[in-house]
């Protein structure tokens, strides 16, 4: 009788623990034994105790070890010269002419030096391929992994052997992409007439949108071109303008509120869809729109997905407001893959359209729909007596 009910109590216990994670587990089950059986309960209370001290241990460890540790972010691992990384895999440039140096290609077989490595803008171009970008691009292709394991390979080499990028160069060298053919001629303030009003067709007002975006004038091939530019993560420029759609170079942007990190943040596909949010927030609640309460990340295309994966990873709260399409739903899975019961997709708010701002506009069409509604004039009333109704005095007509 006795052998039965210790099994049937293991038994318990063992399908209870399941239930549960590590810490919280012992927790809970060590408050189920006391509360069943309550003559244990000062032997189980000094379990108690002593399981809770382990745990104080475990913390205060882990927190000094997160202290002692500092993470790299993603903007630190990018201003990573990527000559020293080259250099530190005991690869030399075959030509160098001054502010930039051209390599056989570390990702492929390559007889002839078709790597270039721009030294002033710290991006790379293979030629052989029309592939580019940032050094955690070059680690990523190189390793077969995503941003978060690219930064995590980074961290285990001698970065103090590296220089960094980024502060110390001019404003005008930050600006400049390594084989784009867009060359920038100015950047400035939103104010041109005709960009605020591409705003205003797609139905964002200029307000918001003019903390966010500016305008660039820039060539491409010689001819001269304008549009909105929003600023990414690698310092280049998403282009928007009526009947252009292009970058400087591709890469996310990540914009974190001041103060207290957040917990929350929100995904959107592309700049535009971002200032929707933006847009409509402010109109459904103008006193307290609350748009600072989280952070933003805009992946500025589906293929910078796991370039988002590194920064998404402190925050709780993910909610995804990505495009209703197949890119845009494999975009989700691949966060959801990646952070699973964290991630929200939110794109059941604007179902049945494109994106946020093809939902933006459908408001627009019908807040004019209904205007123009009331604006009708209305019928004139009948003035026929109904029969045996008494005759009303007032004018005759």
């Amino acid at each position: 009788m006795e052998n039965r009910k210790k099994e049937k109590q293991e038994k318990s216990k063992q399908e209870y623990k399941e239930v549960f994670l590590f810490p919280f587990e012992e927790i809970t089950y060590l408050s189920y034994c006391i509360k069943s059986n309550p003559l244990k309960e000062k032997e189980l209370c000094a379990e108690t105790c002593s399981f809770f001290f382990l745990l104080t241990s475990y913390f205060t460890t882990a927190i000094y070890q997160h202290q002692k540790i500092k993470i790299m972010t993603y903007k630190e691992a990018n201003n990573i010269s990527i000559k020293d990384y080259l250099n530190s895999l005991g690869i030399q440039p075959v030509t160098e002419k001054g502010s930039y140096g051209m390599y056989r290609s570390p990702l492929r077989e390559d007889n002839t030096p078709s790597f270039k490595v721009d030294y002033n803008a710290n991006l790379w171009c293979d030629y052989g391929t029309g592939e580019g970008g940032t050094l955690i691009d070059l680690v990523m292709k190189q390793n077969g992994c995503n941003a978060y394991g690219a930064i995590c390979r980074l961290e285990q080499g001698d970065t103090t052997s590296f220089s960094f990028h980024g502060k110390d160069l001019p404003e005008r060298d930050t600006k400049r992409q390594a084989a784009s053919p867009i060359e920038i001629r100015r950047i400035q303030p939103l104010q041109n007439p005709a960009l605020i009003r591409y705003l205003q067709e797609r139905g964002i007002s200029p307000g918001t949108a003019a903390p966010y975006v500016q305008e660039m004038y820039y060539r491409i091939g010689g001819k001269p071109y304008f549009a909105l530019a929003f600023k990414n993560d690698s310092g280049g420029y998403e282009l928007r303008n009526p009947r252009f759609k292009g970058s400087t170079s591709k890469d996310i942007t990540h914009i974190r509120q001041k103060g207290e990190p957040r917990d929350t943040c929100f995904v959107f596909e592309g700049f535009m869809d971002y200032l929707s949010f933006l847009t409509i927030r402010q109109r459904e609640s103008p006193g307290m729109p609350c748009t600072d309460w989280q952070d933003y990340v805009i992946l500025n295309s589906t293929a910078n997905v796991d370039k988002a994966l590194y920064p998404l990873a402190g925050y709780g709260h993910i909610h995804c407001m990505l495009d209703n399409d197949e890119a845009g739903r494999k975009a989700v899975e691949a966060i959801r893959q990646e952070y699973k019961w964290r991630v929200r997709d939110a794109s059941h708010l604007y179902s049945g359209h494109n994106d946020l701002n093809d939902y933006l506009r459908s408001l627009k069409v019908k807040q004019s729909q209904d205007l123009s509604v009331t604006d009708k004039p209305q019928p004139e009333h009948d003035n026929r007596q109904n029969p045996g109704e008494k005759r009303k005095r007032g004018l005759r007509m």
